[in-house]
């Protein structure tokens, strides 16, 4: 029942934090190519897109990892 068994926190865990990464990296690089923002805000809301994508792809990559590692019967 543990999720370290099979390397399934692993593959969640790094699944999640590169979508949280690459959602941050694409707000940061359409903030700073519209211009209009200023540096701090641009780097809030970067911060602020980096914790809300992790908050929310948490538990879908690792129900998903879990599917995937073949513990369909561990409900």
């Amino acid at each position: 029942m543990s999720l370290l068994k099979g390397g399934v926190f692993l593959w969640s865990a790094c699944g999640y934090t590169a979508l949280s990464v690459a959602s941050a990296l694409a707000f940061f690089a359409l903030a700073r190519w519209a211009g209009e923002a200023p540096p701090l805000a641009v780097w809030g809301g970067a911060a602020w897109v980096f914790i809300l994508s992790m908050i929310i792809s948490m538990p879908l990559t690792t129900a998903w990892a879990r599917r995937r590692g073949g513990r369909r019967g561990d409900r």
